[in-house]
């Protein structure tokens, strides 16, 4: 028997190597792709679709607009919080719901024509879209609750990078297949590979949380109440103005990467494979080394170290951009400041999504989680709206510029949230999952 998640225990006898793979960061790695995975297929594999169809591209570009379960997610994670689905446990109903709900309607998206049937196709990306959206609430909270403090930077990391590695299968995989298969194939293939995450929804044994809401009221009001006391109102707004600020100037300046190396002269080409290859993996690999140095630094001294690996590559922006206006930026360039960002994210993005687990207290996750990562989605959907207009208005220099001082920002916050030389601990005041171990079905 595997044990999946402990009570209390900080696992701090154990070997490194059994921390990494542990039967807890398979769950991660398993659970990311599955949450990863039909994003792409609504931005990347439903668009190529489309276009082969030969659907107008102002309808296509309607298309992107289902995609707002993601941002308004903490709606209805109440309901996650609160509701038992076929009388299993508090999470693994609900995982097991939105898996099979993903993969029936993914599969179902290539037996319509769009000329004929454009209108279910709509209606079956909401659904895709709210089963996803869904899907992340429930799977956030799980993480959250069988991880100890200690394990969860790298049980983050791992979850991120698995959601990133997921759109190989939408973006690339699927699209080649779709060059020798009809799309009904491809869409079902594609959906064949949330499988692992449907089958771990029915083999993995969940602890329960003995101060769960008892009713819908609780679940609803309880999550902000306890999080205002357990904070105050100072710290309650100070862990917002984190939650804003520590990733808003990474954010702007990737907003428009490809419309800027465009005007530094590079080809679509040079683009697609630097920025493809070069970015994703530097990106990993930047999640990865998180994830097991937060094992042995803590979370309070990642948030720093990474802090300052996120914001010092974007002045590799102001010198690209500099050289780019007088000719002279290289490939080279653009590489190694596309792979030194994106290794920074990496971290960043790391230290980050901990920051936001460790503040969720265990009776209330799916709630607290989506709200806080919710918020932290603001400055990508309202501030980077504003960056085409900035960009017009003073260059790409002085942009990358600004995009470095909008960085400091969330850096000097970490004085109040995450002292350096304060050991981490645990925030909660909820009780933990109790043990829990990977089973079979009947459990």
């Amino acid at each position: 028997m595997i044990t999946a998640c402990k009570e209390g225990k900080e696992p701090g006898r154990t070997s490194l190597w059994s921390e990494i793979f542990s039967a807890r960061m398979g769950i991660c790695v398993v659970t990311g792709f599955s949450s990863g995975l039909p994003l792409y297929v609504l931005i990347v594999l439903l668009s190529a679709f489309l276009k082969s169809k030969e659907v107008d591209l102002k309808i296509i570009g309607l298309f992107s607009m289902v995609t707002f379960p993601y941002t308004w997610k903490f709606l209805w994670a109440p309901l996650v919080d609160r509701f038992r689905l076929w009388g299993m446990s508090r999470r693994r109903g609900w995982m097991l719901t939105t898996q099979a709900i993903l993969i029936l309607t993914i599969a179902a998206l290539g037996l319509f024509e769009p000329a004929q049937s454009l209108g279910v196709i709509m209606a079956l990306t909401c659904l895709i879209a709210f089963a996803s959206a869904t899907q992340d609430i429930v799977i956030d909270a799980f993480r959250r609750e069988i991880l100890t403090d200690r394990e969860l930077g790298l049980g983050s990391s791992l979850f991120v990078n698995a959601y990133r590695v997921a759109s190989l299968v939408p973006g690339s995989l699927s699209l080649i297949a779709a060059d020798f298969f009809p799309w009904h194939y491809v869409f079902a293939g594609t959906a064949l590979f949330l499988l692992p995450g449907l089958i771990l929804s029915l083999a993995v044994h969940e602890g329960e949380i003995r101060t769960a809401p008892k009713d819908l009221r609780q679940a609803v009001v309880e999550p902000f109440s306890e999080f205002l006391s357990r904070k105050g109102v100072r710290g309650a707004l100070l862990c917002l103005c984190f939650v804003f600020f520590y990733k808003l100037g990474d954010s702007m300046a990737t907003a428009l990467a490809t419309p800027f190396y465009l005007d530094l002269g590079f080809s679509l080409s040079v683009i697609g494979i630097v920025a493809k290859n070069v970015g994703l993996w530097s990106m990993v690999a930047g999640g990865m080394l998180g994830g097991v140095l937060m094992l042995k630094i803590g979370i309070n001294k990642a948030l720093w170290l990474f802090g300052m690996a996120q914001l010092l590559p974007i002045t590799g922006f102001v010198l690209l951009a500099h050289t780019g206006a007088q000719g002279q930026a290289s490939v080279l360039l653009l590489a190694v400041v596309i792979g030194a960002e994106a290794l920074g994210t990496g971290l960043g993005t790391a230290a980050f999504v901990s920051y936001i687990a460790r503040e969720c207290n265990p009776a209330f996750t799916a709630t607290q989680f989506a709200l806080l990562s919710s918020f932290s989605a603001v400055p990508r959907t309202f501030c980077n709206a504003a960056t085409g207009f900035i960009v017009e208005s003073v260059g790409w220099e002085v942009f990358f510029m600004l995009c470095t001082a909008l960085a400091v920002p969330g850096m000097l916050l970490l004085f109040a949230i995450a002292p350096w030389s304060e050991p981490d601990g645990n925030n909660n005041t909820g009780v933990r999952a109790t043990a829990g171990a990977v089973k079979g079905p009947g459990s």
